[in-house]
């Protein structure tokens, strides 16, 4: 293994709002022995207000502007397990970024999802029938989670706890991936 692979996340979870990415993300990183980030949370922690504040106040495109900027530091800099927020991979350079990662997407139903997060102050499914807009917010981006991942997971698995142990089987028996150079 290169320098280089040993200066990036160790798994970096990727997938839609409810899929379980935090929850999953700190089990796997404490049975790892490894720190782990939510992007979403460091994101808040750094502009030192919450998410549907800054998609009010900000807009989506700044927001996703932001977050960008936040992941792609986290990736050069975190060593441990990563958790993205569930539209990061929408935007180019995050995906791109991810190249040469070790990417699990965490894969949930919409009605699964829809579940856990119901009643909750996402600002994407707002409206007045949050369960179809998940259902069409889900559709939209579960190519890019499939091109992007070079692992999935069923995140309706079992509890936190099983697919953590099942991204942990994936780890062991995947090969750590090389970072994509361009010339």
């Amino acid at each position: 293994m290169s320098t280089e692979a040993t200066h990036r996340p160790v798994a970096v979870l990727i997938g839609f709002m409810g899929a379980g990415k935090s929850t999953v993300g700190r089990i796997l990183a404490r049975r790892l022995g490894v720190d782990f980030i939510d992007t979403d949370s460091e994101l808040v922690r750094r502009e030192r207000r919450p998410i549907p504040e800054i998609f009010t106040d900000d807009g989506p495109q700044r927001f996703r502007e932001i977050e960008r900027d936040v992941v792609l530091d986290v990736l050069e800099s975190h060593h441990g397990v990563v958790a993205l927020g569930g539209g990061a991979v929408m935007t180019p350079a995050v995906a791109d970024a991810l190249a040469g990662h070790r990417v699990v997407y965490l894969r949930i139903s919409a009605d699964d999802g829809f579940e856990r997060v119901r009643g909750s102050d996402r600002p994407l499914i707002a409206g007045d029938d949050p369960h179809e807009r998940y259902r069409e917010l889900l559709a939209e981006r579960d190519d890019t989670y499939r091109r992007v991942g070079t692992m999935t997971v069923d995140a309706a698995a079992g509890a936190p706890g099983v697919v953590a142990d099942a991204i942990l089987e994936l780890l062991a028996a995947a090969p750590t991936p090389e970072r994509a150079t361009t010339t």
